[in-house]
């Protein structure tokens, strides 16, 4: 595939991911961090979604790295997951004592 090709292609997905991301993928993200923030458990449907958006977070880091306008983006989402996990894992710790 051609380098201008390829670029093209990059382009449309990485719209794609951001559509989506804008969509679906931020408000439930949002409604995750409530959650963990009020010290509820994740249920197995949210931890699933986490694992589903982290799998296509590979994806989006490798489009950031070839189209740095979407870096600050792609790591702001990660950063979020990341919280959403570290506090979900807290409180399934909590409920278990």
């Amino acid at each position: 595939m051609s380098d201008s090709r390829s670029k093209s292609r990059d382009k449309g997905v990485a719209q794609v991911l951001l559509m989506r991301l804008e969509s679906e993928r931020l408000p439930f993200a949002l409604k995750l961090k409530a959650k963990v923030d009020r010290g509820e458990r994740l249920s197995e449907f949210d931890a699933q979604f986490l694992k589903r958006v982290l799998e296509e977070g590979r994806e989006a880091r490798r489009l950031a790295t070839k189209l740095p306008q979407y870096q600050e983006v792609v790591t702001r989402m990660a950063d979020l997951y990341q919280e959403i996990t570290r506090k979900g894992l807290e409180n399934e710790q909590k409920h278990t004592e």
